[in-house]
């Protein structure tokens, strides 16, 4: 017994990959992916059982680390990065954990950009640190800094790009040099723009990460995560981990992940589209310090992005108003259409304090490297009516020249 593959042409587009690529239908024929809420399976025998225990006979087995509906779910995101292999984890936190238990021991380095989501920052220094594992921070947008943090022992190096919430942008190319160069991995944070925008591996990258529970979900419904990376890599580094540790990602939130990767470039281009509409009436706002989105011209990195992001700047932006704390919470407060949550890459529109909310563990000391002051606010953008949501953060915004 092997686990079936869809009959597809080897030239599908994206597009159609992403609603059709997973699992042929059941013996039942059915058209949407079944749901397979089951913790095991039988087998027909000891025998098989023995064989698909020890990894000699491909079959689901229990669903600690195999199940139907996260194995829809893993080929469907592997096609759409680009990758052979893919595996699915309870959320983004649990695809870095085991990424790292899979990659590193203690006595490793990484290398990792200063401006990723600060509980990345305290899980390698915090946990990690723990049992011997260094980490080097360093400019996200440096490549000079990322070359000179290299160590005999680097392992890995980690960026994500764009960055939450500076939406800083990295050279996925220079940084697969310098880690290749040196026999490490390069792994990506791809959350921010999903594959519908970009795709790491075609710039070196070796491992992409992502939160499931942002753009691929798409409606802020799971928590849900992933490692896309050669199957070679999966089967060898990621699975015997996902066995004994169990960051495992449930049946039911993978089949969500999964039809949200139905419509996700449909999304996020709409998304996107509105996003830069913002990004340039905010700019031209008096109570307005500063933008940052890379569909900017005014972005530091933005011919950079438009290259690795296929000409799009993603869903995503942050902004510095006049008058710090006190006046960011104040246009937060004034919001009756936008979300105040902490989450982004879902169909409502979501507007974050950074520095008292995501990035709040860090130290200030820690924010001001990363770049994050008191007065940016973090808008997610989603899909309602761009004038809707102009009006919005104009209630609070004009309020601040009153």
């Amino acid at each position: 017994m092997s686990i079936p593959r869809v009959d597809l042409p080897a030239d599908a587009r994206l597009d159609t990959l992403a609603v059709r690529e997973g699992l042929p239908p059941s013996a039942w024929g059915e058209n949407s992916e079944a749901l397979f809420l089951t913790s095991c399976f039988v087998h027909p025998d000891a025998a098989t059982a023995a064989r698909r225990f020890a990894n000699e006979e491909d079959a689901f087995v229990y669903s600690r680390f195999s199940n139907p509906n996260v194995t829809i779910m893993e080929r469907r995101l592997a096609a759409l990065e680009g990758t052979t292999g893919c595996i699915g984890t309870s959320s983004g936190m649990g695809a870095i954990l085991l990424m790292i238990m899979g990659l590193l021991k203690a006595g490793d380095h990484v290398v990792c950009s200063q401006s990723v989501f600060g509980s990345t920052i305290k899980l390698l220094q915090g946990e990690f640190g723990k049992f011997g594992v260094e980490s080097s921070f360093v400019s996200q947008t440096d490549v000079a800094e990322w070359q000179a943090a290299m160590r005999p022992n680097t392992k890995l190096l980690f960026a994500e790009t764009p960055t939450n919430p500076l939406t800083e942008v990295c050279d996925i190319q220079a940084l697969a040099d310098i880690a290749h160069n040196a026999g490490a991995l390069l792994a990506v944070d791809n959350c921010m723009c999903s594959p519908a925008l970009q795709q790491p591996v075609k710039f070196g990258a070796d491992i992409v990460m992502h939160s499931g529970t942002k753009f691929l979900d798409g409606q802020g419904r799971v928590n849900a995560g992933a490692l896309c990376a050669p199957l070679e890599m999966v089967e060898a580094k990621f699975v015997p981990v996902m066995r004994s540790a169990g960051m495992s990602l449930s049946p039911f939130n993978a089949w969500v992940v999964a039809k949200g990767l139905e419509t996700l470039s449909i999304r996020v281009l709409a998304q996107s589209a509105s996003t830069l509409a913002l990004a340039q009436w905010l700019e031209s706002h008096p109570a307005v310090a500063r933008v940052w989105y890379p569909g900017l011209l005014s972005h530091p990195q933005h011919e950079l992005a438009m290259h690795q992001q296929n000409g799009i700047g993603g869903a995503v932006l942050s902004f510095d108003v006049k008058g710090g704390r006190e006046a960011a919470f104040a246009v937060i407060d004034a919001t009756r259409v936008c979300s105040i949550a902490a989450n982004f890459g879902d169909v409502r529109s979501i507007i974050t304090h950074p520095a008292s909310t995501t990035h709040g563990r860090l130290s200030e000391a820690q924010r001001q490297a990363a770049g994050i002051g008191q007065g940016m606010i973090r808008l997610g953008v989603g899909l309602e009516h761009l004038d809707d949501l102009k009006a919005d953060l104009a209630r609070g915004l004009d309020a601040l020249l009153a």
